[in-house]
């Protein structure tokens, strides 16, 4: 398996977080034929720079249609930020729909609620691949206790720092949250032309490991049903330890409050920040800045001295429509798709990080940059709650507006996360 990475700007991620919602279907009506040959349609999603992707995927598919006599496999690639409505339409119209379909991790459970999504349960424990399935991985197709697809890359954040900026001022790299603060506090006060460490209010993903870390929960519950834990105790720790960074002495508010993700890691790579909180998939964007050369990438710390906060474990997984008329050669074109053969090449062509526990391990033993990363994922990560009520939460911007709330001093953290709690759970309850 070649390893050589080619980054070619990794926006799936960062397209998660504008989850699809699809509109309950009028009836969970599923295809009974299971034909042997026939055309089998793909729709799996346009990056930026698609075409090593695609050679890829084309690979795959000409092995695939060798095995399969009389088996044509048609692949689309479809734009992230419009497959909401492509997405509603094959769900509500079978005809139009896929066989095949990627889709972002976070859209599991509201695909699976509004019956789009085929229960491959028995298909994937008989997968012998599926056993080196990363844990938080495989929780990302799983509701209810059964499987709707196979996982097919991960992404996770940890903490860019400026080795020169580091070097200059005699800093050492942070241990835990507080060194964290106190450090980014150091760089503004010494160099006030730059963050110390940039974050952003609309950041979700940045922020949750602060309250994770602090040992809170996004929401607590199971099999569907859900209640906010954002108000705990332990989360507004989380929550106050994060929005004190939002100030004249770090990331002043005024223009720290609206950032997002995306922001965060160009100001970084624009050379104006110490730190950044940015995942594996912003390594382009940091290589392709002014700060090539004088960064690197450590685990973003907990709260304890050496351990290492929980991270938002994104990604995107590939599954099968229940309306397929090709059940067995859609799930086995799935598990091809998914393998580790087409992870590390993926891996290889766009830096997409394997699901695949052993997979992940030998990329990182050939590419350095990937180890902080994958050390980020062996120490545990967090997933949001598998409750098609994420897909409104995540919309309506309920967890950016509270830290917003709180960086703008309009509400203490208190009565922000009580705010927000009532909101996430008026969605769960919602949901059903």
């Amino acid at each position: 398996m070649k390893l050589s990475v080619r980054y070619a700007g990794l926006t799936a991620l960062a397209a998660l977080l504008a989850t699809a919602c699809a509109p309950q279907t009028s009836s969970n009506s599923s295809s009974d034929k299971d034909e042997k040959t026939g055309t089998l349609r793909v729709w799996l999603f346009q990056e930026v720079g698609n075409a090593p992707k695609e050679k890829v995927v084309d690979s795959v598919v000409a092995g695939f249609e060798k095995a399969h006599k009389g088996t044509k496999v048609d692949v689309e690639y479809i734009p992230i930020d419009t497959r909401a409505q492509r997405v509603k339409a094959a769900f509500n119209d079978p005809a139009s729909a896929p066989d095949v379909m990627e889709y972002g991790n976070t859209d599991t459970a509201g695909y699976v609620k509004d019956g789009g999504l085929l229960d491959v349960t028995k298909e994937f424990g008989d997968w012998s691949e599926a056993k080196d399935t990363d844990p938080t991985a495989k929780q990302s197709v799983t509701v209810d206790g059964k499987l709707y697809g196979a996982p097919f890359y991960v992404g996770v954040r940890a903490l860019y720092y400026r080795t020169d900026v580091f070097t200059e001022l005699g800093l050492s790299v942070p241990k835990t949250m507080d060194e964290l603060a106190s450090t980014a506090r150091a760089i503004r006060a010494a160099e006030p032309e730059l963050y110390g460490l940039v974050v952003g209010g609309a950041y979700t993903y940045g922020a949750m490991p602060f309250v994770w870390a602090n040992g809170g929960e996004l929401a607590n519950g199971k099999s569907g049903s859900y209640a906010s834990g954002i108000d705990s105790p332990e989360a507004r720790k989380g929550i106050k330890a994060y929005t004190s960074l939002f100030g004249d002495d770090n990331c002043p508010a005024a223009k720290c409050a609206g950032m997002g993700g995306n922001d965060t890691i160009s100001a970084f790579a624009a050379g104006k920040a110490g730190m950044a909180i940015g995942g594996d998939f912003s390594h382009t964007a940091v290589e392709a800045g002014k700060v090539k050369g004088k960064y690197a990438v450590v685990p973003l710390p907990g709260v304890k001295s050496g351990s290492i906060a929980p991270a938002f474990a994104g990604g995107n997984n590939i599954g099968v429509l229940k309306s397929t008329s090709h059940r067995t050669l859609a799930v086995q074109l799935m598990e091809q798709l998914a393998s580790k053969k087409t992870q590390g090449e993926l891996f290889d062509a766009m830096g997409f990080l394997p699901t695949f526990t052993d997979v992940r391990q030998q990329v990182a033993r050939q590419e350095p940059f990937v180890k902080p990363f994958v050390r980020t994922l062996s120490a545990g990560t967090k997933f949001v709650p598998a409750s098609p009520a994420w897909a409104q939460i995540d919309s309506s911007l309920v967890l950016p507006t509270m830290f917003q709330e709180v960086i703008s001093g309009k509400k203490d953290v208190a009565k922000a996360s009580d705010d927000a709690a009532k909101k996430m759970n008026d969605a769960f309850g919602s949901a059903g």
